[in-house]
């Protein structure tokens, strides 16, 4: 077929054309091309085949239903001829499909008086799909008055011939050439519309070039035609690098090399078969595999010399394996036993996926199908009946319930590391590995492991491999008043961490008192309310956690936005588990002492880091600093301060003439205090703080240690929020009268922790000079001053705002890009 202008061909799958509106589909696809020469395959439609395979296993039982699933498939395709084609050529298509169904019901009749289809009566009725396909297809097109030109339908069965062999088919090219060389005119301009899958014997006998014909046809039409390229559309946005049913971050490979699109076929990979291929393989012609349904996409390239930065391409798996493994010490030097093992199991038709052998030659062990297993262990044992007798050697041992997991690339040769990181990957996750594999090319390693492990061993490798070493599956707990907005802040900036530090930050669930809202690859956090207020699954702590701590993704982190004790008592366990918790959270750090050691305990044990930053001056480095100044020998004498900045905010406007009552209303309207203002006006949240840095000056506080004068007046400790807000009013003389004291000494009223080296902690309203440094502070301003050895004339201060949702989520939005860099992010 030569011609100046080039032939591209186009191969269509059964999902491309399975109803009316795929065949408009493929149409638009064909038309947006540039080429002015298509050769374009079409499959049957979706399941079409599997129904006419269907009607021979009817007639073979003499079931007299074959006739009404004759007549469904006549409705199926005059349905969507219906739909597509004006009246003539509707009729026109009718007339030939009713001679088609009346012809199969013929040949129906005599399988079921014979009781048996013959192969070639077996090839000739699964061939009848693609006929009805393409010549659908091809009315379609003139009708639409298609601007592709001519257009010609070839039935494959008057080009393609092919004999059967050991191997499958085998294209017998000379005779192909001239058939097709007699139907198509060397400078044919336009669009050939090609039957799929049937082909014809040197007899003229129908027969079929087996599962994935289709594809096969293109690969032969794309020879035949020296088509510059050759384009395999079908329902997946190209060839993935692993499973998406098993590894949910499998993502599209840009490019192949002919090599490595075989190997990840051989090992299961949803590929073209390495025998479809050869045709286009020999020619060089590269193949694309593209998304009918989503066009625009790029796909994935096949070809001689990929451009890819990718060393590996793919990670994919045979299961239902059995390990056979030969050992013995008169094994050692003697030749000709790998032979011998080998010879054995090809004499019996069972075929060896992997061989490994140590360099002590003291053992051979090979992979074979697992429904061989027994068989091949007697094989086996006749072949080395006087080695086994005479004790040269020990054992012939079959190991079931196994898999392979294969990783492929071209790009690992000469790479060093990639080898590690899945063995790495692999020990991580729990993942044994029985025996290794890997070609001299080192285009190829495969590991044999426990059958079970495999969907576990796969998203390992895969994320070794494939995602950043510095992706963290991240859960929030609480989507509440400052959990809201980290997860507006995350979303802010995750695209901006991906792209400029390789940080991915997945928020991978969230859950709140009532619902959750979990996703396998993450969350997309621009629209996180709606994808968690559209939830229907309920909240449940267990499941949140099992979803979030999974072994396939590096690293694992919680993020507790709430105030419970109830989620804070069970950080030990997560921490003792590896998980890492980040959290604004006093209650941990706060409880008994036994539990704050445990916590300690459990994070070293887990080698889990735990952050809190939060829980004392929510954004402010309060916490760090302190931690740096006794890391670096300082030694710390005093803490004092305003450390919560609700009652900072409420002593600032507070000025006798508004009564307290309705500026603490007012505070908590805007989110300045705990959802329970008790927690504030007790004095518990700050003398919770005090516990917090005293035991991290390394003291051994308890909260019973600490004194506090409470804000709460008496009788309203308990009883609901509604009903402590409704009688706080009560309480406004004794406040008022408490300020006024106070202004006529010039003094002002503050809420002060202070804390000694002794362990000495008192939290109480203080009485300040007008021009003390606490008393000149910014609304909602924490203000926390350490005297240390070093700074005992002129104390270290730290001072900003201690309160509000914006500042505290930044507090542990800043702990979770701490914790990124503590597991080797570079920020």
């Amino acid at each position: 077929m030569s011609n100046s202008a080039p032939w591209f061909v186009h191969k269509f799958g059964g999902s491309s054309v399975a109803d009316a509106a795929c065949f408009e589909r493929v149409a638009s696809i064909l038309e947006t091309s540039a080429a002015a020469r298509l050769g374009v395959v079409l499959s049957a439609c979706k399941g079409v085949t599997d129904a006419l395979l269907e009607l021979i296993s009817l007639a073979e039982a003499q079931d007299e239903r074959y006739r009404g699933q004759v007549a469904a498939l006549r409705e199926r395709h005059i349905a969507i001829a219906e739909a597509l084609l004006p009246a003539d050529a509707l009729r026109l298509y009718g007339a030939g499909l009713d001679r088609d169904c009346r012809d199969l019901e013929g040949i129906l009749q005599t399988v079921k008086l014979t009781r048996a289809a013959a192969p070639n009566v077996r090839d000739l009725i699964a061939g009848y799909g693609e006929i009805w396909s393409t010549k659908l297809f091809h009315r379609y097109l003139e009708s639409r008055g298609s601007r592709r030109g001519p257009l010609q339908w070839i039935d494959a069965r008057r080009v393609v011939v092919v004999e059967w062999g050991p191997l499958g088919p085998a294209v017998q090219w000379d005779a192909s050439r001239e058939r097709l060389a007699d139907l198509v005119d060397a400078d044919f301009k336009g669009t050939l519309i090609i039957t799929g899958f049937i082909a014809a014997d040197r007899r003229g006998v129908q027969t079929t070039l087996g599962r994935n014909g289709s594809d096969f046809s293109a690969s032969i039409f794309g020879a035949l035609l020296r088509a510059a390229e050759i384009y395999i559309w079908t329902d997946v946005d190209g060839v993935l690098s692993a499973d998406p049913r098993r590894v949910p971050d499998a993502t599209v490979i840009d490019s192949l090399s002919y090599s490595e699109a075989m190997e990840l076929a051989y090992f299961g990979a949803k590929v073209l078969h390495p025998q479809t291929m050869a045709p286009a393989v020999g020619d060089g012609i590269p193949i694309w595999i593209r998304n009918t349904f989503a066009p625009h996409k790029r796909g994935t390239l096949i070809c001689a010399h990929p451009e890819s930065r990718l060393p590996v391409k793919g990670i994919t798996s045979i299961e239902q394996v059995a390990l056979v493994n030969l050992e013995g010490a008169g094994m050692i030097g003697v030749p000709g036993t790998a032979h011998r093992l080998f010879g054995a199991l090809r004499e019996e038709g069972i075929s060896v996926i992997l061989i490994s052998q140590g360099s002590s030659e003291h053992s051979i062990c090979c992979a074979i199908p697992q429904r061989e297993g027994e068989r091949a262990a007697m094989v086996i044992r006749r072949a080395f009946e006087r080695e086994l007798l005479e004790g040269h050697i020990q054992n012939v041992e079959i190991d079931p319930d196994l898999a392979i997991l294969a990783i492929v690339g071209d790009g690992m040769a000469g790479t060093p590391g990639v080898a590690a990181k899945v063995f790495n990957a692999l020990g991580g996750s729990g993942v044994n590995v029985r025996a290794i594999a890997q070609g001299a090319s080192e285009r190829n390693i495969s590991v044999v492991i426990e059958g079970r492990s495999t969907t576990r061993a796969l998203r390992a490798a895969h994320a070794g491999l494939y995602l950043s070493a510095h992706t963290l599956s991240v859960g929030i707990i609480g989507p509440g008043t400052v959990g809201r907005v980290l997860l507006d802040q995350i979303a802010s900036q995750s695209a901006r961490l991906r792209e400029q530090f390789n940080l991915d930050l997945r928020v991978r669930g969230i859950l709140g008192s009532r619902r959750m809202v979990l996703a396998e690859t993450g969350l997309a956090c621009s629209n996180w309310r709606a994808q968690y207020e559209g939830s229907e699954q309920r909240g449940e702590l267990e499941r949140f956690i099992e979803h979030v701590h999974v072994d396939y993704l590096p690293h694992t982190v919680i993020i507790d936005c709430t105030a419970s004790g109830e989620i804070a008592a069970r950080y030990a366990d997560w921490l003792r588990a590896g998980i890492h918790v980040i959290t604004p959270n006093k209650k941990a750090n706060s409880a008994e002492l036994s539990y704050y050691r445990a916590l300690q305990a459990a994070r070293r044990a887990g080698g889990a880091h735990f952050l809190y930053e939060a829980t004392v001056g929510a954004g402010l480095p309060v916490v760090h600093t302190l931690r740096d100044l006794r890391e670096t020998g300082d030694e710390i004498t005093q803490i004092e301060g305003i450390f919560s900045g609700t009652l900072a905010y409420l002593f600032n406007i507070y000025d006798g003439g508004t009564a307290f009552s309705d500026i603490v209303r007012d505070a908590r309207q805007r989110g300045f205090t705990e959802p329970d203002p008790r927690d504030d006006l007790s004095g518990m949240d700050v003398a919770r703080k005090l516990i917090i840095l005293g035991r991290e000056m390394g003291l051994g506080l308890e909260l019973g240690d600490v004194r506090i004068e409470s804000l709460v007046p008496a009788g309203l400790e308990s009883g609901s929020i509604e009903e402590f807000m409704a009688r706080l009013a009560g309480s406004d003389g004794a406040m008022r009268e408490r300020f006024e004291r106070a202004r006529a000494r010039g003094k002002v009223l503050r809420y002060l922790g202070r804390l000694a080296a002794d362990g000495q902690a008192t939290v109480g309203l203080a009485e300040l000079d007008a021009n003390h440094p606490f008393a000149n502070i910014a609304l909602t301003d924490n203000v926390v001053r350490f005297a240390t050895r070093r700074y005992c004339d002129n104390p270290l201060i730290v001072q900003g705002p201690g309160a509000g949702p914006e500042v505290t989520a930044g507090g542990v939005f800043a702990d979770l890009l701490r914790l990124s860099t503590y597991l080797g992010a570079r920020l």
